[in-house]
């Protein structure tokens, strides 16, 4: 069984990805970051999702107990056309510090408010970095193109979920239920190339 620690101490997140992995059968087990003393400080200041990525993955490979042991990093966030690319990797912190999920879905909304409907692109980003012994670190990128509703719609989802439509739907990410957003979002189309790329790792051994 591979050990593989994610770049983050929240355990819910681990939990997650276990369970991905074993729908995957993947014989792999998520551990948080909790269990090596908790995440270390990192500034997530490269300006991209891959760096920031990077970032995570390295700082918590130092704090690995013994060699073998990989580490998974993500970074994530929206991107909207209107605004050239923000909030990007700002995502978390787009209304300030500290992160408030409600505040930054207002300020995005008003943000928006006299964009017409052809001036509403955006997407999802979501990098997931996985970082091994040697020091080598592979990326597995996704994205979810679509648009921007004029007004939050959904009670389900988080974040952003209930102000973004993705292209084919009407509905947005917070009306589409966990099943169907979980199956079509920036998250999933990355976790499916890292499923790709651990069982090559597993193949060449």
């Amino acid at each position: 069984m591979q050990a593989i620690y994610l770049a983050s101490g929240n355990e819910h997140k681990a939990r997650e990805f276990q369970v991905l992995a074993e729908s995957a059968k993947l014989p792999v087990s998520f551990l948080s970051a909790q269990a090596l003393g908790g995440m270390p400080s990192v500034p997530e200041d490269t300006g991209t999702f891959a760096g920031n990525a990077r970032q995570k993955a390295q700082a918590l490979l130092t704090r690995l107990p013994a060699p073998g042991a990989w580490v998974l990093a993500d970074d994530s966030g929206l991107c909207v056309d209107a605004l050239g690319g923000a909030p990007g990797v700002d995502s978390a912190f787009y209304a300030g510090h500290p992160s408030d999920a409600a505040a930054n879905l207002t300020k995005l909304a008003l943000a928006m408010l006299d964009i017409p409907e052809g001036g509403r692109g955006a997407h999802f980003v979501c990098v997931l970095v996985l970082a091994l012994p040697d020091g080598s670190v592979r990326e597995f990128t996704g994205r979810c193109d679509g648009r921007l509703l004029h007004e939050p719609r959904g009670r389900g989802g988080f974040g952003y979920d209930p102000l973004f439509a993705p292209s084919g739907y009407d509905r947005s990410f917070a009306e589409l239920g966990d099943a169907l957003k979980n199956a079509i979002s920036h998250r999933a189309r990355a976790w499916e190339k890292l499923v790709q790329g651990l069982n090559d790792l597993r193949a060449h051994g």
